[in-house]
């Protein structure tokens, strides 16, 4: 699946902010920090219910790098996990290393930028504007709402 890159300044608030930028005597350290961000987006997966097992996380402040290792029910799980990693403020690219029990081809991927609807995007993959469901479904749990898409994120686009 590779090395996926997204925007650093757009995504989920999972960690960070002013606790994590306060300096102080006590001040935790990167290697804390990290394991801290990974525990962050760790729960924030799980809690998407993907049927995982042997989950994984490591996240590398320094780099914005995610890794997530582990087994995927399907192709579709894998790549819901690379988006739950990618689509968190201050992660730039993830390493997904999980293995699939269902192989399955992979689905392309599309960058929001402003203006962009799902009817548009799926006008642009689809040649039709009305299969926007198709790409809503294939991105929950993470989208909670066809309107409820920003800039910078990056959102499955499964084969028809």
């Amino acid at each position: 699946m590779g090395l996926f890159s997204f925007i650093k300044e757009a995504g989920e608030k999972l960690f960070g902010g002013k606790p994590a930028q306060a300096a102080t005597a006590a001040a935790p350290s990167a290697q804390d920090l990290n394991a801290q961000a990974a525990q962050a987006i760790t729960t924030y997966i799980q809690a998407q219910n993907l049927g995982l097992e042997d989950l994984q996380v490591t996240f590398d402040g320094s780099e914005g790098k995610v890794t997530v290792r582990g087994v995927a029910p399907t192709q579709a799980a894998k790549e819901k996990v690379t988006l739950c990693c990618g689509n968190v403020a201050s992660v730039q690219s993830v390493d997904n290393e999980m293995t699939v029990t269902q192989p399955e081809p992979e689905a392309q991927y599309h960058d929001v930028v402003r203006g962009d609807t799902l009817s548009a995007i799926a006008k642009k993959f689809y040649g039709d504007a009305n299969k926007y469901p198709v790409i809503f479904e294939a991105n929950k749990p993470m989208l909670t709402h066809p309107d409820k898409i920003y800039p910078g994120q990056k959102l499955r686009i499964p084969a028809l």
